[in-house]
């Protein structure tokens, strides 16, 4: 375990009854002063990942460590985390001031120390001059920052968010992501937040942990997830891709639709089936004969910043488009993109093997150049 690790999993597997596991044999790290996004489909286990670290439940097997200190065993009030909740879990008939300070009070500080502290909180958040505002007259997004002042007053090691801007609009929600970047940047202290919003996890994180069904699917940068998914459920839940079958011929080429292109992959067996992933905006209309697919048009929609193209091939394998370039229904055209576009996958790989051989070729241009 290094200096900068936090909270660490070991083997660890949640369980309840006879029912089959939540989290099955996980392990990870999470670095001190980061902000990490668990995110997955409903029911993946990653609320139960930020239950375990908060001591709401407790692990079927396995080691969590927090400062290198064994947890397992510590109740919840002995931790140094704080939650907040999707709901924010504030008391209706405390104001502002109250609910902030509620914790505070459980420690018996004194009313100085208290108001100090509260004040300190709710300026942090741009909560200044709300102390004496009644809940119910608070909007939804300054609900959440009066949530976020109660957990950051206790001067928590790590803050664990349960989704707490799924009840917000979208605009609110927007401005909210860059206020908890920016607040988690200026606390400088661990941040763990939960969502099934791949946008947002993208917008918001160092690093993301992808879950599906109970195992971390793959962990990494934003960008590093995004342009290099481990496997179809990665590439599928991250953005929007084209995933097409596909076969290796040699390092740094491969076939799909029929066809042979350059790509920037090896370490590969030869004729091994793999998966290609283009992402649509790596895909540029051109004339057919500069094409390197030939398509038809089949719907077009616009989105505001591009145009959302969807497009089929001879075989009727479908390709999704996002261009500023507008493009007629029932036309045919042609989709160029470059060797660096296309990610292959290889079946059940798993991350540890991904990352061995992602290595291994960083530093290699196709041609040994």
């Amino acid at each position: 375990m290094t200096n900068g690790v936090i909270i660490q999993f070991n083997n660890v597997t949640k369980q309840y009854d006879n029912d089959p596991p939540v989290l099955k044999d996980v392990s990870f790290e999470i670095e001190r002063g980061k902000f990490y996004t668990l995110l997955g489909p409903s029911g993946c286990g990653k609320t139960t990942i930020l239950r375990l670290i908060a001591g709401f439940t407790e692990a079927s097997e396995g080691e969590i460590f927090f400062n290198e200190k064994k947890i397992n065993d510590i109740p919840a009030n002995k931790r140094q985390v704080n939650t907040v909740f999707q709901d924010y879990a504030l008391f209706p008939h405390l104001n502002v001031f109250e609910n902030v300070a509620f914790g505070l009070r459980i420690k018996k500080l004194k009313n100085a120390e208290i108001e100090q502290k509260v004040r300190e909180a709710l300026s942090f958040v741009n909560l200044k001059g709300y102390e004496t505002r009644e809940i119910r007259e608070m909007s939804g997004g300054q609900r959440q920052r009066v949530a976020i002042a109660r957990a950051i007053v206790n001067e928590p090691e790590v803050i664990l968010l349960d989704e707490p801007l799924s009840a917000l609009d979208l605009k609110l929600r927007t401005e909210m992501q860059y206020e908890l970047r920016e607040l988690q940047r200026r606390l400088g202290i661990t941040f763990i937040f939960v969502t099934h919003d791949q946008e947002e996890a993208l917008a918001m994180s160092d690093e993301i942990f992808v879950i599906d069904k109970g195992k971390i699917q793959q962990s990494g940068t934003p960008t590093d997830i995004y342009d290099e998914p481990i496997n179809r459920f990665v590439a599928d839940f991250i953005g929007e891709s084209n995933i097409v079958k596909g076969r290796m011929i040699a390092d740094y080429r491969v076939e799909f639709v029929g066809k042979e292109f350059e790509c920037v992959d090896q370490g590969l067996n030869e004729n091994e089936p793999v998966e290609i992933v283009i992402r649509p905006e790596d895909m540029v209309i051109t004339t057919l004969e500069h094409g390197k697919l030939q398509v038809r048009v089949d719907s077009q929609l616009f989105r505001g910043v591009h145009y959302e193209i969807c497009c089929y091939d001879k075989d009727e394998n479908e390709w999704l488009v996002h261009s500023t370039k507008k493009a007629n229904v029932g036309d045919k055209i042609g989709l160029y993109f470059d060797a660096e576009a296309i990610h292959v996958m290889r079946h059940g790989e798993t991350e540890e093997e991904f990352d061995r051989r992602l290595e291994a070729y960083t530093d290699v241009e196709p041609d040994g150049k």
